[in-house]
């Protein structure tokens, strides 16, 4: 961090939720900027997700489809789901988003980065972690809006298809990405 970070931190004078819906809320906050100027600033507000890179005891990846329909196709990627309430902590959440999207169960569940993937326009906040020794334990449990197919695939292939652009999903990428590039960070402690 800079020294001059208090010369350009923002002062909230006032903020309300400006439209809500399941999944996020857009907050609407009056603000004065360093210089003084006094205006007002939108952005998206949700709670922090958890995002899932699924090795079977094979070496397979777990992989989802899943309709998007704010961009109308099926994407291909991850598991991915909002920290919920009854969480312990983020590994639990981890380990009930998989389970609920693809069935699978993981052995143990490793913490991979943590990112704000949108810092711009929204307060999300992206927890990756890496699940070793997934294996089919049950059905899906999907939200209401939630159409998703599971599978497995070759990782080699997945990460082939995200060079190809094929796989276009930011989270999915950028969990391969950072998996291939840094690995497991030595302090991550697995269960």
């Amino acid at each position: 961090m800079s020294d001059t970070a208090d010369d350009l931190a923002w002062e909230t004078l006032a903020g309300e939720v400006a439209y809500t819906c399941p999944g996020f809320d857009v907050r609407h906050e009056d603000v004065r900027l360093p210089d003084g100027t006094e205006t007002d600033y939108d952005y998206l507000s949700e709670p922090p997700a958890v995002v899932i890179l699924p090795f079977t005891s094979d070496g397979d990846l777990v992989v989802i489809e899943e309709w998007r329909q704010a961009v109308r196709r099926i994407n291909r990627g991850l598991p991915v789901g909002g920290v919920e309430p009854d969480d312990e902590d983020y590994r639990a959440a981890a380990h009930r988003e998989l389970r609920e999207e693809t069935g699978y169960e993981a052995d143990r569940v490793v913490p991979l980065t943590t990112v704000e993937p949108a810092n711009g326009i929204a307060d999300s906040e992206l927890h990756f972690f890496v699940a070793y020794d997934c294996e089919p334990a049950g059905d899906q449990d999907l939200d209401v809006d939630e159409t998703i197919h599971p599978s497995t695939t070759d990782y080699e292939a997945f990460r082939a298809a995200i060079r190809d652009g094929d796989v276009r999903d930011g989270r999915a990428v950028l969990g391969v990405l950072y998996y291939d590039s840094f690995g497991i960070p030595d302090d991550a402690t697995p269960t």
